[in-house]
């Protein structure tokens, strides 16, 4: 039993994908002296109802509830569907990849202060992940490294592609070297998706979009030797891999009929791979969760639900629970993945202090 416990919780859920923002955002645009930036409009002033997500130029984004920034109303949800943690990270947007390095850092750090302030008062419940500058990879891993040794967070949230870079740049490569070497959890969101210039109607951004950029992740950190070179680096990727697993297939023949345009950084096959990374629950379908089970082993899928946004899953555990599981397997989906991915132990919950 553990502090905190919801009621009628008979195994530990944790949570691997979930989403959080400050109750108050910094009018940054004054701050720096340029647009672009995500403000949090309040219908009143305690902060207790649904508020606006709005870009500093009047653009509208989207509406959140109150569960998306207070810490209280995520846990009366959590002890609702008897999740015991959710890994907390920031919704993708607010990465700011595209500002000043120095700028992007301040906005890093402003998040991540939040965040492990949450963890810090509610210990038993929460666990955090970062983000980073990464336009600048010497500034990232310098926040990295102050995120997990001073904060206490377990690793990152990172998007798809920074920029214009895929996650193969040999510019990156020292931020996941120091993700590695820390032994830091790095979840790898889907963002700013590839043609969506071509997807202005029926919401397919998110409907076609983020699949294919998660699969566009994947492929390049195998492709470019990424995960070749760092074996150590603990790399899991949002709504069960996108596209990856079932085109997985495609990329294997591809490699091997194509070495001279697949295998030009890394020779290794793209199934050498399987199991080398998690990618979390999120897929809606018990055909393609029995899928990632088969394709990556059960203790390389994790519980996560894109909490608190309407295209997550709506009930946590809801899909894993319907599904015709051994204890183990299914002990491995609720949280002992999760524990392996963030290097964490079971007692940290299971335990009154």
């Amino acid at each position: 039993m553990w502090a905190g416990k919801p009621k009628g919780l008979v195994v530990l859920k944790i949570d691997i994908h979930t989403h959080i923002l400050p109750p108050v955002i910094p009018e940054f645009k004054k701050q720096f002296g340029y647009g672009g930036f995500i403000c949090l409009e309040h219908a009143s002033a305690e902060c207790n109802c649904t508020a606006n997500m709005v870009g500093d130029d009047g653009r509208f984004f989207r509406s959140v509830e109150p569960n998306c920034f207070d810490p209280k109303a995520r846990i009366i949800d959590c002890d609702e569907h008897d999740v015991g943690v959710q890994v907390l990270s920031t919704v993708p947007v607010m990465f700011s990849y595209w500002t000043k390095p120095d700028d992007g850092l301040f906005v890093a750090k402003f998040l991540n202060d939040h965040i492990a302030s949450v963890c810090q008062k509610f210990p038993k419940r929460f666990v955090g992940l970062g983000t980073l500058p990464m336009q600048s990879p010497k500034l990232a891993v310098k926040e990295l490294e102050r995120l997990v040794k001073e904060l206490g967070l377990c690793g990152v949230e990172i998007g798809s592609h920074i920029g214009e870079l895929n996650l193969n740049d040999p510019a990156l490569f020292e931020v996941f070297e120091a993700a590695a070497e820390l032994g830091a959890a790095v979840l790898v969101h889907p963002w700013d998706m590839m043609g969506k210039e071509r997807m202005e109607k029926y919401w397919l951004p998110w409907l076609v979009g983020m699949p294919a950029e998660s699969s566009l992740a994947i492929c390049s950190m195998i492709f470019g030797g990424v995960f070749e070179r760092l074996p150590k680096l603990k790399v899991a990727f949002a709504h069960g891999g996108g596209s990856f697993p079932s085109t997985i297939g495609r990329i294997e023949h591809g490699f091997n009929v194509r070495p001279d345009l697949c295998a030009i950084d890394n020779d290794k096959s793209p199934l050498d791979y399987l199991g080398r990374f998690w990618v979390d629950s999120l897929v809606h379908n018990k055909a393609m969760l029995a899928q990632l089970i088969e394709l990556f082993g059960s203790n390389r899928v994790a519980l996560g639900t894109d909490y608190p946004f309407p295209l997550g899953e709506l009930e946590p555990g809801q899909l894993i629970g319907s599904m015709n599981l051994d204890q183990e397997t299914r002990n491995n989906l609720y949280h002992a993945s999760a524990l392996e991915w963030l290097g964490l132990e079971k007692e940290r919950f299971t335990t009154e202090n």
